[in-house]
């Protein structure tokens, strides 16, 4: 009895110091525990999602991959499926599972004699304590922590409301944070299209998402997933008849058709970083904004597909073939060999194939996936080896001088030759990634809405953007601004400028600076608009000097070309394009003269809204009266939206610009374009030594601007320009965008007198002259019967004005001659109305030009543009 009594007293101290003990465990372990009062209006970070025009997903930005979805609006059958897979008593218990923690405790026994892993007993509410507030440390005191933490998160927040915070913010793999986001990456499903079996795997996957996956995994996965559903069936959710559909039912992961999403890498990039600058990056990140563009996505993929093409096409022609990826030296296990091969970046939407046999006429090849195929002679013929920029082996006869058995090569499947005839099933053609690099942009000249734009062959290669982020000499793509300046200044369309030798004096011990023609030849006295058709470089340095390189920078400057006037030396090699800019910012500047001489500025993001659909920035800040109607009727009249874009040129002068580079596109340098179909004006670009080849284009409603040339600058070729580079590019692209379109004309503003001229010569035209145009004059301007036209011939000082002095005298003039019948010269039309004022006034209708030259120098130092080698084409 005596030993009962001590044997109880004994077991009453023992339980009294347990108790202390647990009380000083529990005070010590509640010490500096985390804040969990932020969960009841905690806000999860949330990807942000960019859209296309026509509302496609054109990406994601964020630091994880997750939507957030209320509680309320998460389906059934998806919070059934983790309940029953983590937490059956979740609704029960008051954070912590004692009974859980002991059905656990007495499997675990077992596991661990058997050597297999023990189960964990954590609550749900316990893995969002360690999720939000404590981490993955491996510890009892951590354990012991987060069993605290769960009980006083059950007394603040609702089960409800930690359910939400659990299914929006768990793990579960492939990028995917929460179940909307695991639903779309895994199945390319919304939560209200997930079957049971559906959300039976993503309710498989907290554990160790890793070890589940539906590709590589396969057999787990599909083992764990009808784990799950057979647990929804114990605990009632589900049926024996849903059950064994779902434990039947396919597990395969579903990727989105690209048919749903817009591929555009570099305006995704270019998107992104704009919204950095803007809103900041962890609002970007984190914030769940809502960013809907301009992109098109159908002229996005022309573009792409015509910069490529055309990049493709200079390499092969230029640059020839470079060998192959590698080479084969056994043909054992030759699947698997192509299988473990890494693409080259760029080259990732070709094949990769190995020369399994050479004919005279085909190279036979096989593909990793098994499939047999050949390459046609005529797929070959281009790959003759560069020696050096100008100059290739020997000439190529059959397919064996280029490949050999065993090489590995980069094909895309082909249909058709270039004669247009079919080629036999599988057939291929040859590809390399080319070493050139280029970009294009597509924009509204109205608004300023980019709707397409690729910065290079593949942002995979590199994300440099070539179309925003390099500066390159646009060459006489700049010409235009010069033309118009002079056309300000009085000038007209059929003023006479000298084309003939010209020099400046750069200082003493330089030589004398003589620019010229890319032909290497002068015309003589040719009508301005020549001057631009043809290119002319020292007509336009003729023009420069006249009206100033103070002048021409300031046109620079007004059209977005440069920020500032400061920007542009007053250097004369300056006035044949060796100001860098980027191509969008020229192809911008050409916008603004289409537009009639507005200003727009060039926009990727049309809205951005932040999580809750709140339009917190938009591109057009015009108010809209009138434009929430609830209902509309035919008595009703549109809104009228006031068009506030700032006119920074005379809209006459502007459509003289573009009247003019039509004629590029139908007698230039861009004469390949003629044939179109459709009213285009333009103007090509090269640069000194070809390193440079633009074309920038114009239709009434569309322009579009490509740029091609090596990052680290280098000739194209010796024979390369503007026209046989970027023009076949930009081809490709409109007559794709302008298919099926109405042919448009150029809007005509009024207060412009139409007459018809000989283009050749500035001159009226006479009664059934066939090459006539109709010329846009300022009334008072226009060329009159019997008119002396004077001829600019600028200052030329040195040897040069010496030899200038015998071929075009200084003071040279031409005469307008009269038709030979009594019918009045040329045929007129007046546009009425007036002209808005531009600020500083607009060449008054008798305005005269004024042909004195102001002084400019090539000072010393002068860019290397200045030696005037006759490349600016």
């Amino acid at each position: 009895m005596r030993l009962l009594s001590h044997l109880f007293t004994a077991g009453l101290l023992l339980l009294g110091c347990l108790a202390v003990g647990g009380m000083l465990l529990f005070d010590h372990y509640s010490k500096d525990l985390p804040d969990y009062s932020y969960l009841k209006d905690y806000q999860p970070p949330i990807l942000s999602r960019v859209y296309a025009d026509d509302g496609r997903m054109m990406a994601t930005i964020a630091q994880e991959q997750r939507i957030f979805v209320p509680i309320s609006v998460i389906p059934k059958r998806v919070i059934d499926a983790f309940l029953s897979a983590e937490d059956a008593d979740f609704y029960q218990h008051g954070g912590v599972d004692f009974q859980g923690i002991l059905r656990a405790s007495i499997v675990n026994v077992t596991k661990v004699m058997r050597g297999q892993r023990p189960e964990g007993a954590s609550t749900i509410t316990q893995q969002v304590a360690k999720n939000m507030l404590l981490g993955n440390e491996v510890s009892m005191a951590r354990k012991v922590r987060e069993a605290i933490l769960a009980t006083r998160i059950e007394k603040a927040l609702s089960k409800d409301r930690i359910l939400e915070i659990y299914l929006n913010e768990i793990f579960l793999g492939n990028r995917s944070y929460g179940v909307a986001a695991a639903a779309l990456n895994y199945f390319n499903k919304s939560l209200d299209e997930l079957t049971i079996a559906d959300a039976a795997y993503l309710a498989a996957l907290p554990k160790a998402p890793n070890n589940y996956n539906p590709v590589h995994d396969h057999d787990a996965a599909l083992t764990r997933r009808n784990w799950v559903i057979g647990r929804m069936l114990e605990h009632g959710k589900i049926s024996k008849e849903e059950a064994d559909e779902a434990t039947h039912e396919i597990l395969a992961m579903r990727v989105r058709d690209e048919t749903e999403t817009a591929n555009a890498d570099y305006y995704a990039e270019e998107v992104r970083r704009q919204l950095i600058a803007q809103f900041g990056e962890d609002e970007v990140l984190k914030g769940g904004l809502e960013v809907k563009t301009s992109l098109n996505p159908q002229l996005q993929d022309m573009a792409t597909r015509a910069l490529h093409d055309g990049l493709i096409e200079f390499d092969r022609r230029e640059r020839g073939w470079r060998g192959p990826v590698t080479h084969m030296t056994s043909f054992v296990g030759w699947q698997q060999q192509l299988q473990k091969l890494k693409q080259p970046a760029g080259g990732e939407e070709w094949a990769l194939a190995v020369v399994s046999g050479l004919k005279e006429s085909e190279a036979q090849i096989a593909l990793a996936d098994g499939t047999r195929g050949r390459i046609p002679w005529n797929e070959i013929k281009w790959a003759r080896r560069q020696l050096d920029e100008d100059s290739f082996g020997l000439p190529i006869h059959k397919p064996s001088d280029v490949l050999g058995t065993g090489d590995v090569v980069m094909v895309e499947p082909v249909k058709t030759g270039d004669d247009g005839k079919a080629y036999p099933a599988n057939s291929y053609t040859l590809r390399q990634v080319p070493q050139i690099q280029g970009a294009i942009v597509a924009l509204d000249p109205h608004t300023g809405r980019v709707f397409a734009m690729s910065g290079g062959f593949s942002a995979k290669i590199s994300q440099f953007n070539r179309a925003t982020q390099a500066y390159r000499q646009p060459g006489s793509a700049f010409k235009p601004f010069i033309y118009m300046a002079a056309l300000d200044k009085g000038f007209t369309a059929s003023s006479m400028i000298l084309d003939g030798p010209f020099s400046y004096d750069q200082g003493p011990g330089l030589p004398l600076w003589q620019p010229e023609n890319y032909e290497q030849d002068f015309m003589g006295p040719t009508p301005l608009r020549v001057g631009i058709e043809k290119s002319r470089n020292v007509m336009t340095v003729r023009l420069a000097n006249a009206i100033g390189m103070s002048t021409v920078a300031e046109y620079a400057q007004k059209f977005g070309i440069i920020d500032k006037v400061e920007d542009m030396p007053t250097f004369l090699s300056f006035a044949l394009g060796a100001k860098e800019t980027t191509p969008m910012r020229l192809t911008t500047a050409y916008g603004m003269i289409v537009n009639g001489g507005k200003k727009i500025t060039p926009s990727l993001i049309d809205r951005v809204q932040d999580r809750n659909g709140k339009t917190i920035w938009r591109a057009d800040q015009r108010e809209c009266t009138g434009c929430q109607m609830l209902g509309w009727s035919p008595e009703i009249q549109p809104p009228d939206i006031p068009d506030t874009h700032e006119q920074i040129e005379d809209p006459r002068t502007a459509y003289q610009m573009v009247s003019i580079m039509q004629g590029v596109v139908q007698r230039g340098t861009a004469a390949r374009l003629k044939d179109v179909g459709f009213p285009l004006a333009g103007k090509t670009g090269t640069t000194s030594d070809s390193k440079d080849a633009w074309f920038i284009g114009v239709t009434p409603d569309l322009v579009a601007g490509v740029f091609a040339g090596y990052d680290d600058p280098q000739p194209l070729g010796s024979h390369e320009t503007g026209a046989s580079v970027a023009v076949p590019i930009f081809k490709r692209f409109i007559t794709a965008a302008m298919k099926d379109k109405p042919a448009v004309p150029f809007r005509v503003p009024p207060g412009l007198r139409m007459v018809r001229i000989d283009p050749a010569t500035g001159s009226l035209a006479t009664i059934g002259e066939k090459n006539a145009i109709w010329e846009a004059y300022i009334p008072g301007t226009e060329p009159q019967e019997g008119q002396e036209r004077p001829v600019l011939d600028g200052s030329v000082t040195g040897a040069a004005a010496e030899g200038a002095s015998g071929a075009y005298a200084t003071s040279a003039t031409t005469t307008a001659t009269p038709p030979p019948d009594a019918s009045p010269p040329g045929t007129t039309i007046i546009m009425e109305g007036s002209p808005p004022q531009m600020p500083g006034g607009s060449p008054s209708p008798q305005q005269v030009p004024a042909f004195k030259a102001e002084p400019t120098t090539v000072p010393s130092g002068a860019t290397s543009a200045t030696t005037g080698t006759g490349g600016l084409y």
